[in-house]
């Protein structure tokens, strides 16, 4: 069986995804005309708008930091640290370019998110590929089959790899057992997750810029330590990616191709982009300008911060150290432990633990918002069935902490290769319709009028978004 799944995993990202996600990247940075670098100052901007919203639903920084809880997690510290172990220090190099054109995916599918929303029976905004596939192409059985592969991805596999690593870590830090951290994340998810989307994305409001800035600051301090060695490291990621340290070796094309699988793997693990699940979180906001694509400027926020400054931070540390060259064969977050702890004494492995439960935590129950709101698309809205659903997160919760690394890695990557397939497939078949958003938004600025979505001024949206949202 695990020989099965991992040659269906090679086959995916071997064959498929690595050339179907540059495709996409690189197809929305032309269509958009660099829309990720032209505008990034406006990207900032309306991040500080973000956190105006309206009693209609949650603000766009709520949204932003729901969406940043489920991107910076064990992919940002475990994940970076699988991919040096298997891709070398090119992978970095393949993560920050899968980052960089992948923002403009990440426009494209949040956009769409916002523009096709729509209201559940307590009042909150749901939305997301599945809805853009039903709404915006008249594919629902196309919604379905992404819906599917979401739960099965983030409801169960994903929240199965978080708590994983954070067992992991634990285990290394305080010699605390699997199966008693499985318990403590399940009580403790378990509270929120009963608590609603409301109470979700508050806790991620709280909680995922302390987080972050934390991290971070850790991060600096070891490059401040360390900052006559940055200028190498920069350079053999550079070298590394483009095979020019391999060349004498004569293993220059495979080494490159284990950087790019493992590098774009990884990254799209962390940020999300073209995946559709951010776009989930996207979709609940009351946006501020009220427009669309001003929670795609948002989130192309998100996919920056979280590979470009928190997965760097992370390589940072590991290369800095000796970690990798003395063949320790550490891998996954006790290759990150051991590299801060190289820097900063016993205390290093103690930190990772405890940052590590704050972003895989985080990410469980933002996970879980993803997989509710498909769940509520495929209209399985019942109380009963969302107990038994709700039961069986909270158990694939434990079954990561008690699990192995592989196998469970390996899961994750195939379901979320699946789920990236059909979202970026509904994203070229809709690439029209995010065009025209982003136009529509900026002829607006620049008239110098704040931007608001007026369907009617689009036949095929004013025909295909649910009413009641954006009409009049």
């Amino acid at each position: 069986m695990t020989d099965i799944i991992n040659s269906i995993s090679n086959l995916l990202w071997g064959h498929v995804l690595v050339y179907l996600l540059i495709a996409a990247g690189l197809f929305f940075t032309i269509r958009l005309r660099f829309i990720q670098f032209v505008q990034f100052p406006h990207m900032i901007k309306v991040m500080f708008l973000s956190r105006r919203g309206s009693g209609d639903g949650i603000s766009s920084f709520q949204a932003f930091c729901t969406s940043l809880a489920a991107r910076v997690g064990t992919g940002n510290m475990a994940g970076v640290a699988v991919a040096l172990y298997l891709g070398g220090a090119g992978a970095i190099f393949w993560m920050w370019l899968i980052a960089l054109i992948g923002m403009a995916t990440s426009f494209a599918e949040s956009t769409l998110a916002q523009a096709y929303k729509t209201r559940d029976e307590q009042g909150n905004f749901r939305g997301g590929p599945a809805y853009y596939m039903e709404y915006g192409l008249g594919k629902r059985w196309m919604g379905v089959i992404f819906s599917l592969c979401l739960i099965l991805a983030f409801g169960f596999v994903f929240n199965a790899v978080q708590s994983n690593s954070i067992a992991a870590a634990f285990k290394v830090a305080f010699d605390i057992p699997n199966y008693v951290v499985g318990i403590a994340l399940v009580i403790g998810s378990g509270i929120i997750i009963f608590g609603g989307l409301k109470t979700i994305s508050r806790f991620a409001e709280m909680v995922v810029p302390f987080m972050a800035l934390a991290y971070l600051l850790v991060a600096l301090y070891v490059c401040a330590l360390n900052y006559s060695e940055l200028p190498g490291v920069f350079m053999h990621v550079i070298n590394s990616a483009f095979g020019i340290e391999q060349a004498g070796a004569g293993a220059i094309g495979y080494g490159v191709m284990q950087a790019m699988i493992q590098g774009i793997k990884r990254g799209l693990f962390s940020n999300e982009a073209g995946m559709g699940s951010a776009a989930n979180a996207a979709a609940t906001a009351t946006p501020n300008p009220p427009h669309p694509a001003s929670q795609g400027y948002v989130q192309m926020l998100g996919v920056f911060v979280d590979t470009i400054v928190i997965c760097s931070a992370t390589a940072a540390l590991i290369l800095l150290s000796q970690q990798l060259t003395a063949g320790s064969g550490l891998t996954g977050i006790a290759l990150t432990q051991a590299a801060l702890e190289e820097h900063v004494g016993s205390w290093g492995a103690i930190f990772v633990a405890i940052a590590i439960l704050f972003f895989a935590f985080t990410s469980i129950v933002a996970n879980y918002s993803y997989a509710e709101t498909n769940l509520l698309f495929l209209e399985h809205n019942h109380a009963y069935g969302m107990l038994i659903f709700r039961l069986l997160v909270l158990g694939m919760v434990m079954f990561g902490a008690m699990g192995e690394l592989p196998l469970v890695w390996t899961l994750a990557d195939i379901s979320m290769g699946l789920m990236a397939i059909v979202n970026v497939i509904a994203l070229f078949m809709l690439s029209g319709v995010v065009v025209w958003l982003a136009k529509d938004y900026n002829t607006q600025r620049r008239a110098g009028k704040l931007p608001t979505f007026d369907p009617t001024k689009n036949k095929h949206l004013d025909k295909t978004i649910p009413k009641g949202i954006w009409h009049k």
